[in-house]
């Protein structure tokens, strides 16, 4: 018969290793999301750079995707390895319990074999007969039936034993053939990311050596675009206090005029900026598909680390003809065109909270209108220099910059 003690302890193992296996599976499924979320960025980024105009493109421009590629390509390299060491841990731990459960059954086999030969040797009915009858009592010949039932169900419930081992040591097999294949295309799929990532840096590494002959001149045109970025910046920043003076003008009662530098809120606008504030983090993008190629604040240059870059809102690069699109509902503010384009600043108000939608044409709104979210705004102008299309997107408390990232999902 099987060790009561040893039936025990392989049970036990068998449920914590499908514990494990529960525990392994998720994370394996996080893996793949977190890769099939980098991967989507990678494409993401290689659709919008075969829509810009390569004649147009400039080596600064090309060096920060380069970049971006190869901090991605890492990512899911690093990602992938993760996948197939797990991948590793589970096949490890699949042969263990395909072991426990080989001798578990081979233990089951032979229990159950002995009670087959036995109950052979017992299959005459007269046996059971002469075995209730030899009883010296009621008491005992009651016992006796109880005790020939309980093996006929012990005998039965061996028997669904053996054939639930059978089944799970067949599934586990098909299991681990499974992860083994996958193991061997995220192999496969590693060594493809490894040779792009060569690729990219060695363009990187070539680009480079270009951009340090010609420093001084991709310099100068960085600094005349902040320039210009600083003077447009003043604008807005004119635009927003303008607006709260007019706003504040309006309201009859002195006494809720409130300062220069914030509106004064009617009930229904105080409603409004409480609904945009609770929607904190969790804003829509003012684009249905792009990627954040400037941050909001000072940050070094990613090429030219001697260059401080200053952002007060974030650059957001979308697709060719790409539209901007209301982040939250609210009132069309002010729209402004720019001086030496034909480019608008379109500003939209949420109670005493504003966004800023920088670089519009072919406007869809006008001055006034209440918008809802993701209305469409206008198009996204193209820059004639690069060939990209960014949209700069602000976010304002009555004057105050906010930075933008804390607003919207997942930016």
């Amino acid at each position: 018969m099987i060790d009561i003690h040893s039936f025990k302890n392989l049970c036990f193992i068998l449920v914590l290793g499908l514990g494990l296996n529960s525990f392994s599976q998720n994370s394996q499924k996080a893996l793949e999301q977190q890769r099939a979320a980098l991967i989507e960025e990678l494409n993401q980024l290689q659709r919008l750079r075969s829509n810009t105009k390569k004649e147009a493109q400039s080596a600064l421009n090309e060096a920060r995707d380069l970049d971006d590629q190869i901090r991605l390509r890492s990512q899911v390299i690093a990602l992938t390895n993760k996948q197939a060491n797990t991948l590793t841990r589970e096949i490890e731990d699949n042969l263990n319990k395909i072991g426990n459960l080989r001798d578990e059954i081979t233990l089951l086999k032979e229990d159950y074999a002995a009670m087959i030969r036995k109950s052979y040797k017992n299959k005459d009915g007269q046996n059971k007969v002469m075995f209730l009858l030899s009883s010296e009592s009621f008491t005992q010949a009651y016992k006796r039936i109880q005790y020939i039932k309980q093996y006929a169900n012990y005998r039965k419930k061996q028997g669904e034993q053996l054939k639930e081992r059978t089944l799970l040591l067949q599934e586990l097999n098909k299991k681990l053939l499974v992860q083994r294949e996958d193991k061997e295309q995220l192999i496969v799929e590693n060594r493809k990311e490894k040779t792009q990532l060569d690729k990219a840096k060695k363009e990187q590494e070539a680009l480079l050596a270009t951009i340090r002959k010609q420093e001084g001149k991709y310099a100068a045109q960085i600094r005349t675009k902040q320039r210009e970025q600083n003077r447009i910046d003043k604008e807005i920043d004119r635009l927003v206090a303008a607006a709260i003076a007019a706003n504040n003008a309006k309201k009859e009662n002195t006494s809720s005029k409130g300062s220069a530098r914030a509106f004064a809120l009617t009930p229904e606008e105080k409603t409004l900026a409480a609904n945009f504030e609770s929607n904190k983090g969790r804003l829509i993008w003012p684009v249905e598909r792009g990627r954040v190629i400037q941050s909001f604040g000072k940050s070094r240059h990613p090429t030219l680390p001697n260059i401080t870059l200053n952002n007060n809102g974030v650059d957001i690069e979308t697709t060719a003809n790409g539209i901007a699109r209301a982040a939250f509902k609210g009132e069309v503010l002010a729209i402004q065109l720019l001086s030496g384009n034909d480019r608008n600043i379109v500003t939209i108000r949420h109670g005493n909270y504003i966004t800023a939608y920088q670089n519009i044409k072919n406007l869809r709104v006008k001055k006034g209108d209440f918008v809802t979210t993701k209305q469409a705004l206008g198009e996204i102008a193209q820059d004639p220099f690069s060939g990209r299309t960014v949209l700069k997107f602000l976010v304002f408390k009555n004057t105050k910059r906010l930075n933008p990232a804390n607003w919207v999902y997942n930016m």
